[in-house]
């Protein structure tokens, strides 16, 4: 029976190189369902929805460090993989696409289910056409994006479920090759590949996603993205309008002083991405910006590009009080706002609870639009507390059933605790909305035990509000077009999913329910704070002063 000695070909293959696949059910890609279930060395994730199902691969697959597959039947199911499959090219995450196919003489005739499949996602990853055992035993996971096209022909089922093969397995992460991004575009001679730094220059670094202890930058004041590591100076998103101009008076540990605040040198490391003021830096012609990075993508034009350091020098003294101070300044400015009642409950204030009541050991997912720069601007990154968002592509979408595979990974890590690793995911209401069938899980499946939702529910889009979208001039067409009110009732949704629900309106409200869940876990919980937008262009400003 061709189709099942194919599906089992394709099945070793992957076991290769994967300990989870999460898969939707469907009639052509049934003999890729029975050869991966027939194996006890994978764990099969069922989905219904194809691109939740390609989302919670990638949320499993940024924990995992490792390739996570995801398969699906053909014809438009497999399209509904290609955002997440964006989003893991971007990124640079591992993610392999096991899509069945009709047979080629099929396609192109009409036939039920039947689209043109190869190539589908040129430019995120080549396909790799399988019609056979040998084609199926041929296939490369090398890549960080995969597509593997399976042909199947009639028949589709076999007579009996096939036999169990392969040991169950316990697999610490993964790791994820760096790539010498000067060497390996021909740079030549001793140091390919590294930048000359002398430190002793006013030096900034910016650390955005995909950032990591660069050896030689360890004591370099670092305004860091929530995702990247935490930097010993770290220095506040604020005070990249200090970093803009070429002297301020500030005041530190009681005393008042003009200093020269605009760097000579800017180092990025990986790819930022959060905030106009920091990113402006990178394009000020009086800055020299220093690109680093293990990949071939540099944020902006960097002057000069790495993948790696020579340092020399020290920051003066007198830099790091600067900077310390210009972070004071920014962390304080936040606080200050939080305090001040005219705001109201907004989802800057949901990211502080979330972050005030996070603890070592936790992970966290942030939701791309204000969530990310709340947390940002609240303080993270943390020590001891691993955080993830969507910043390859930055997209909204995917967010709840990423939020589920991280949760899912970070668990199967750590299976000795006797009970789950806390997840707590921070997002909008309409991330959340978008992404509702996240939540979606069969009763049979994997589930996370102990994954935290917090929705800042303020009624729409509240990013656009503190934008250009949100100004007076062109107010009158906001609220249809920007805001986007819903009026969904979240706790209906959440119950409908099989989730649990909490609520809360205030600060002080939302820390208590926060603080419980941490005490007493639940699986799932969807926690929705009530909030406003109304204040988001006022709190905008005020920080922006």
């Amino acid at each position: 029976m061709q189709a099942m000695e194919v599906a089992h070909a394709v099945a070793g293959v992957v076991a290769k190189h994967c300990t989870d696949v999460v898969m939707s059910p469907g009639s052509r890609n049934s003999p890729l369902a029975y050869a991966l279930l027939a194996r006890r060395d994978i764990t099969v994730h069922m989905r219904i929805d194809e691109r939740s199902a390609a989302f919670t691969a990638l949320g499993l697959a940024r924990v995992q460090r490792r390739h996570v597959a995801v398969v699906m039947t053909s014809g438009t199911a497999v399209a509904n993989a290609y955002p997440a499959l964006i989003e893991a090219h971007m990124s640079h995450t591992p993610l392999a696409v096991v899509s069945a196919d009709r047979p080629e003489r099929l396609v192109g005739t009409g036939a039920s289910q039947t689209i043109w499949q190869q190539g589908i996602f040129a430019g995120y990853a080549e396909t790799q056409q399988v019609t056979s055992v040998e084609e199926a035993e041929a296939v490369s996971f090398a890549a960080g994006q995969v597509h593997v096209n399976v042909a199947l022909d009639t028949p589709l089922v076999p007579e009996a479920l096939p036999e169990q093969v392969g040991s169950p397995r316990r697999v610490g992460p993964g790791v994820l090759a760096g790539v010498d991004a000067l060497a390996r575009s021909g740079a030549d001679g001793e140091g390919a590949g590294a930048v000359d730094i002398d430190l002793t220059r006013d030096t900034l670094v910016i650390a955005g996603d995909e950032a990591w202890d660069v050896p030689g930058l360890e004591h370099v004041p670092t305004i860091a993205e929530p995702t990247a590591p935490t930097p010993f100076h770290q220095v506040h998103p604020l005070a990249a309008r200090f970093f803009a101009q070429s002297r301020v008076a500030i005041s530190h540990d009681g005393g008042d002083f003009a200093a020269s605040t605009k760097p000579d040198q800017v180092v990025v490391v990986g790819h930022p991405t959060l905030h106009r003021d920091v990113m402006a830096l990178l394009a000020d012609p009086d800055i020299e910006v220093i690109g680093i990075s293990r990949t071939e993508t540099f944020t902006g034009q960097p002057d000069k590009r790495g993948s790696r350091v020579n340092a020399t020098g020290q920051p003066t003294d007198t830099w790091i009080k600067v900077c310390e101070a210009a972070g004071e300044v920014g962390a304080d400015t936040v606080r200050q706002a939080l305090a001040d009642k005219e705001f109201g409950f907004t989802g800057l204030h949901v990211a502080a609870a979330v972050c005030d009541t996070l603890a070592v050991g936790d992970t966290v997912v942030l939701g791309s639009s204000n969530p990310v720069r709340d947390a940002s601007f609240v303080g993270m990154p943390f020590d001891g507390v691993d955080t993830y968002s969507a910043r390859g592509a930055a997209g909204i979408d995917g967010t709840v059933s990423q939020a589920v595979g991280v949760a899912l990974a970070a668990q199967a890590l750590r299976p000795d605790e006797i009970r789950a690793p806390r997840t707590v995911a921070l997002m909008g209401d309409l991330t959340f909305l978008h992404d509702i069938n996240g939540l979606l899980i069969g009763p049979d499946e994997p589930r996370p035990g102990n994954l935290t939702i917090v929705v800042a529910n303020d009624d729409g889009g509240g990013i656009f509000e503190a934008l250009e979208p949100g100004s007076e001039p062109v107010r009158d067409v906001f609220e249809r077009v920007f805001g986007t009110p819903h009026g969904v009732v979240v706790e209906k949704q959440a119950l409908a999913y099989g989730a649990n629900y909490r609520r809360a309106e205030t600060l002080a409200e939302l820390n208590e329910v926060l603080l419980e869940l941490e005490a007493q876990p639940d699986g799932i919980t969807v926690v929705e704070a009530v909030t406003t937008r109304e204040t988001r262009r006022a709190l905008a400003q005020r920080l922006a002063k």
